[in-house]
């Protein structure tokens, strides 16, 4: 029996994706299954569960080489009670999960929220290694958040700080799943942007419209790419979108900098697969905005390099 080995699991509002993770922060093995919520929490437990065996069958290891379990949850989450005490993209509260969990896989189960695994991963093996300081962003189905403090994960009194995407950016703007409006995510999440592409497909004078086109005339084919894939082939509407996008983006950003002064500051999810895309126009703005713009030392904004890896590293490594 070797306890060398963890398993990380990032609860996405897509998708469940576990890993296994060995001594160096390498992912030896994973398995993956769809979130397909609104569903039960046993359910989800059961599917959690059953990718957790196969990636660690994957890994030609058995359940007695694994030492512990890790969770990245979205949205409040307790690690002390081990309780997710709301999640506003998976429609739960005060979900048991480490005990269901522990039930199902008789291993101890840690959980966090998972941007702030994310971060730890990120500050453990990614882009803020070495750092003191670090914020990483988080672009998927929400906006996650996670703050790295003097080489620390920042959760708040409650266990409920580093909630970036729910700072209102926009007042009495668009309705955000935590039932407030104007909220950072309500404009910059990959759901935001997907749903700005399809408001511009929707609203389109010309005859020709070059994204519904690329999308086979279906809306619900619209992706988080789409726009930008029409942007970088010259469409004005999809340029439009990316730069409303953006814009968006980079004001929640500021506000980060300028509120927390992280050394790096690094974006990952599906979105921030764009790169140099997104990242460029994002500094353009920032360098204009932040309050330090005239400082030598400046946080650097970056692509999280381990992608959707950090958050099943940092998991593993609670």
């Amino acid at each position: 029996m070797n306890n060398d080995y963890r398993v990380g699991i990032d609860l996405g509002g897509t998708n469940i994706v576990a890993g296994v993770v060995d001594k160096d922060y390498n992912i030896i093995a994973r398995a993956e299954c769809k979130t397909a919520i609104p569903r039960p929490e046993a359910d989800v437990c059961d599917s959690m569960a059953d990718i957790v065996k196969k990636a660690v069958k994957k890994a030609k290891l058995t359940m007695d080489d694994i030492a512990y379990i890790g969770i990245g949850v979205p949205g409040a989450v307790n690690p002390e009670t081990k309780i997710v005490e709301t999640s506003p993209n998976l429609f739960f509260t005060n979900w048991e999960v480490s005990k269901m969990m522990e039930e199902r896989l008789n291993k101890c189960v840690k959980i966090e929220n998972d941007a702030n695994a994310a971060a730890l991963g990120e500050f453990l093996a990614g882009s803020a290694k070495g750092c003191k300081n670090a914020v990483a962003i988080t672009l998927g189905t929400g906006v996650g958040g996670g703050i790295i403090i003097d080489g620390k994960i920042y959760s708040g009194s409650n266990f409920a700080g580093a909630e970036l995407g729910h700072m209102v950016i926009v007042k009495d703007g668009k309705k955000c799943g935590c039932g407030r409006r104007g909220c950072w995510e309500a404009y910059a999440s990959a759901t935001a942007l997907i749903n700005m592409t399809k408001d511009a497909i929707r609203n389109e004078k010309a005859e020709f419209s070059y994204m519904l086109d690329a999308v086979d005339g279906d809306l619900d084919n619209v992706t988080g790419k789409t726009a930008f894939d029409a942007m970088k082939d010259g469409d004005a509407t999809g340029k439009a979108v990316i730069e409303e996008y953006i814009g968006y983006l980079a004001t929640g950003i500021t506000n980060v900098i300028n509120i927390f002064q992280p050394d790096v500051l690094c974006v990952g999810g599906g979105v921030s697969k764009q790169g140099e895309n997104l990242l460029a126009p994002v500094r353009n703005i920032v360098e204009q905005e932040r309050i330090t713009k005239n400082n030598d030392k400046q946080t650097v904004i970056c692509a999280a390099t381990l992608g959707n890896d950090a958050g099943i590293i940092g998991a593993a490594c609670l």
